[in-house]
């Protein structure tokens, strides 16, 4: 059940086993799946694991579940701030601060993440250059010098002039390269000093004409050095270049062409880019994209399928593998016209998030999980073949094999979740059990299913009943009076109740019931509410201390109410 896989995963991430704990958690929500609790805890886990893709992905389930919960918001914050995007944690904790603008836990959070965010924010150093490496004028100045237009032919000396162009700062790395420093004399309008030149001798004021010319027959005079010839460039390597960049630009029409939905021109694009080169897989997913859009679902998978097998022969990206994949899964999903045909999507979208766990597959693949399992309930409904489960669950019941009823009534919900009385009566075989959270939970589904079925509140009264809960049961008995007020099984319950209250309120409990009552009571949130209202303590004290006050407060219906329910739970009596 989901209750007892999240007390798994509590105490697992209270002992600091945090994988543990994501399992423990998982299962819950494969259980209870609009549950937002259960997401917030995985999230912690795992934040704890470092995971913040994974605890992103279920901060935003909590947050779209349960839009108005600070602690959905202080989870998203916690994730953005694991992944170092600092504005969206701050956007997160203030969106949680309107909703509580008292909680402490997010007021820490948003002051980490703006701490972080300015710390984030490096002022990049100047570069002593200038803009002489921007736009086209730089290969305008190059190719007008004839020294550097034919550094231009050579392919290593291109790419470092472009790695120059993205990044100014990255020419410290360069200026050994002599064909570098020409450049940058060019774009300077500067004649630099080139260790290949000989300098020119200067001879000093005082040298005789005589000293001067034995100085000049003892030093022969150094012939200049060549330049470097420049690196040959093959036709086909011209050719191939211009095929390359030919490609670029057919991709980039493609790209332009999908922007606007004109998806026929766009696939015309990127065939002839793939036709160009067939080196850059990116067009094959591209292509596989437009087919998606288009609903040319076999034709995106055969596209992502070839670019997966050319990506692996490339050595391609993994993130760029991870990609086709995801797109392929998408392209399965689409197809899927029963709860079987979400297994390959699945299995895709698995074996793409081992090239690359991406937030966006992560989801995809428990949307897929989901959908799969929604189908296989709808497949599965069938109310005929229910209630001959359930009839089968009353036998047992009746020959006192409770464990076999439960199994019955459990394949009858199976075949028709909505059915109100196989709920109530597996509520009646866990409260045999003594598997009373349980039989409470299948009690509350029953009534929540059919509000007018009296049978639900007499099994939830009688587990509460059972769990020592007596006023929580007393206002269950009360309501189903509302839809049959001379239900004799329901007044029976009332009457049971009141005979424990006021055992309580007379001092008639043995120590050992009393204290049983009062640790048990001290763990229901309610009485803790009550216990820590500052003026129900000044209620309390006043009882106690002032009997003309305490006369006052009992004519207030809401606080005799809190009272009553300190009295039934053992924490005061009255004299």
């Amino acid at each position: 059940m989901a209750d007892e896989a999240k007390a798994k995963g509590n105490a697992a991430f209270s002992a600091g086993d945090f994988s543990a704990a994501v399992r423990h958690f998982s299962d819950a929500i494969q259980l209870a799946p609009t549950n937002h609790v259960l997401y917030s805890n995985r999230s912690a886990s795992y934040a704890s694991l470092h995971q913040y893709s994974e605890a992103l992905v279920d901060a935003e389930k909590t947050v779209e579940l349960k839009p108005d919960w600070p602690k959905g918001y202080g989870r998203l914050g916690a994730a953005h701030l694991g992944l170092g995007e600092h504005e969206a944690a701050v956007t997160a904790y203030k969106k949680g601060l309107e909703i509580d603008p008292s909680n402490e836990a997010l007021k820490s959070g948003l002051a980490d993440a703006q701490s972080a965010a300015s710390r984030s924010r490096p002022v990049p150093p100047p570069n002593p250059f200038g803009n002489v490496f921007s736009g086209p004028e730089m290969w305008a100045k190059l190719t007008a010098d004839p020294t550097t237009r034919a550094f231009l032919q050579q392919p290593d000396f291109l790419n470092i002039m472009q790695d120059i162009q993205r990044n100014p700062n990255s020419i410290n790395m360069h200026l050994k390269d002599q064909r570098v420093m020409a450049a940058l004399g060019v774009l300077l309008n500067l004649k630099l000093h080139n260790p290949g030149e000989e300098k020119a001798d200067v001879p000093e004021a005082s040298s005789s004409p005589a000293e001067r010319k034995r100085s000049a027959e003892a030093e022969p005079v150094k012939e200049p050095e060549p330049e470097p010839e420049p690196m040959e460039v093959t036709e086909d390597e011209k050719e191939a270049k211009e095929k390359k960049l030919q490609a670029q630009k057919e991709k980039e029409a493609g790209n332009a062409a999908y922007k606007k939905k004109d998806f026929e021109k766009a696939i015309n694009h990127y065939s002839k880019a793939l036709e160009l080169d067939d080196e850059d897989i990116s067009f094959l997913t591209n292509r596989a994209a437009v087919y998606l859009e288009m609903g040319k679902y076999e034709d995106c998978i055969k596209d992502c399928d070839k670019a997966v097998e050319r990506g692996r022969e490339l050595r391609s990206d993994f993130k760029m593998i991870a990609r086709a994949l995801t797109r392929k899964g998408t392209a399965y999903v689409k197809l899927a016209k029963c709860s079987k045909d979400y297994d390959i999507a699945i299995e895709t979208f698995q074996k793409a998030l081992t090239e690359h766990r991406n937030p966006d597959t992560l989801k995809k693949l428990n949307d897929a999980e989901k959908a799969k399992k929604d189908l296989e309930q709808q497949e599965y409904f069938d109310p005929k073949i229910a209630d001959e489960e359930r009839e089968k669950g009353n036998e047992c019941f009746k020959q006192q094999q409770y464990p076999e009823a439960v199994k019955h009534y459990t394949e009858s919900l199976r075949r028709n979740p909505k059915d109100a009385k196989a709920y109530s009566n597996r509520a009646a075989c866990y409260t045999k059990l003594g598997a009373l959270p349980e039989g409470l939970k299948d009690a509350d589904k029953c009534i929540e299913l059919d509000p007018t079925f009296v049978k639900g509140y007499t099994r939830k009264g009688a587990i509460q009943f059972f769990m020592k809960e007596y006023e929580k049961a007393m206002e269950t008995y009360q309501e189903g009076l509302k839809h049959d007020p001379k239900n004799q099984e329901l007044l029976d319950g009332i009457r049971r109740c009141v005979e424990q209250v006021n055992k309580a309120s007379r001092g008639d409990l043995t120590p050992e019931e009393l204290k049983e009552r009062q640790a048990k009571a001290m763990q229901d949130p309610e009485i803790q509410n009550i216990l820590t209202d500052p003026v129900m303590r000044q209620v309390l004290t006043d009882f106690q201390e002032n009997p003309k006050a305490a006369q006052e407060h009992t004519k207030n219906p809401m606080v005799m109410n809190k009272i009553q329910k300190l009295i039934s739970a053992g924490i005061v009596q009255m004299r």
